[in-house]
């Protein structure tokens, strides 16, 4: 954590979440005067707040498709991660009206709460099935984006920086594969596999967090910050962690669920075409132009860089001891194998 952001007062949409939890820890070590949690689910706060035992961290019951619990959590805050979100894609498939509720609307909410509130900066997480979307979560986490992009290019002068962050799977988050496959191999289960072929981003917790720190210092509105990472099959992922366990590697085959892609995509071909690369990450800044597009020229550069789109598919692929390795680093995954006496010597929790 930068410096700047200690002493500061910061408010965490859905924070009782796998992002939301780490980040709250975060901040605590960092400083913070103040850390507020906003979310639906009152047993998850109850159980943060007796874990924490902190008297900075204070809890609010709403829903960021209320505008009024929002602006209330947001009085005197002066940062906002905003982790609220439908992010099961079966479930948005079979109910895309929820997702826009909560991931468009509620996130329009959340910018005009922290306009209210003279917030200085948001920071909305997004997600790698916004790109090219082909399921209703990626389409409202699409529609996010141009949402916190609209707010910038129609509010020049705003005091609310609104900036937006995306990376891919991020790994033992809730609901995410690796729980289930540990979880299947403790049972003597073979794992579940929908197409072991599909590829997948892998991303740490504290890589995440990481990201979203640097959007903090250094967006500007409107930019999109991009977190660059490594790719595996999910059939490798599987075996991996079998091999972890020192278990035989089967599978049960279940076949694409609805909404799935093979690969993912962080970035598009047109986005890098105009990205600045950071290392560890791309900035993707705002079209500023607005609808008066005579004032612009007419005619293109003829002549460009060949890109293209950076997806699970043409990224850095991991072998399997790559994603063993990866694997280790992980608290939540080292202490499953401690509890199974499976954790090598060579690692320390």
């Amino acid at each position: 954590m930068l410096p700047s952001l200690k002493d500061q007062r910061f408010l965490i949409t859905g924070g009782t979440g796998s992002f939301g939890q780490t980040m709250v820890g975060r901040l605590l070590s960092a400083g913070a005067a103040e850390v507020r949690v906003l979310s639906r689910d009152e047993a998850k706060q109850d159980d943060l707040r007796r874990r924490l035992r902190d008297d900075r961290v204070r809890f609010y019951v709403g829903d960021v498709r209320d505008l009024d619990s929002v602006t209330k959590a947001a009085r005197g805050v002066n940062y906002v991660f905003h982790a609220a979100a439908l992010k099961q894609v079966p479930s948005c498939e079979f109910f895309p009206l929820e997702a826009v509720r909560t991931n468009v609307l509620g996130s329009a909410n959340v910018i005009e709460a922290c306009e209210r509130n003279d917030v200085a900066s948001v920071v909305f997480l997004s997600t790698d099935k916004a790109v090219q979307p082909i399921n209703a979560m990626g389409i409202s986490k699409a529609l996010m984006e141009k949402v916190a992009q609209a707010h910038a290019r129609n509010n020049p002068n705003a005091a609310t920086n609104v900036s937006c962050v995306r990376y891919g799977n991020v790994m033992y988050s809730r609901g995410s594969v690796i729980p289930l496959f540990i979880e299947q191999i403790r049972a003597g289960q073979p794992i579940t596999v929908t197409e072991p072929r599909m590829t997948r981003f892998l991303m740490s917790l504290a890589e995440s967090v990481d990201l979203v720190e640097h959007a903090f210092t250094h967006a500007n509105p409107g930019d999109i910050f991009i977190r660059k990472a490594a790719a595996s099959t999910i059939a490798d992922l599987g075996e991996a962690l079998c091999n972890l366990f020192g278990v035989p590697f089967k599978m049960n085959i279940l076949g694409i669920r609805h909404g799935e892609k093979m690969a993912e995509t962080l970035a598009s071909r047109e986005e890098l075409e105009h990205a600045q690369d950071f290392g560890d990450f791309f900035r993707v800044p705002l079209d500023s132009r607005d609808l008066n597009y005579a004032l612009y020229f007419d005619e293109g550069e003829i002549e460009r860089e060949q890109v293209f789109d950076f997806n699970s598919s043409n990224a850095p692929r991991l072998t399997v001891p790559e994603v063993e390795s990866l694997l280790l680093t992980l608290p939540e995954v080292r202490a499953q194998l401690s509890a199974a006496d499976r954790l090598p010597d060579s690692v320390t929790a």
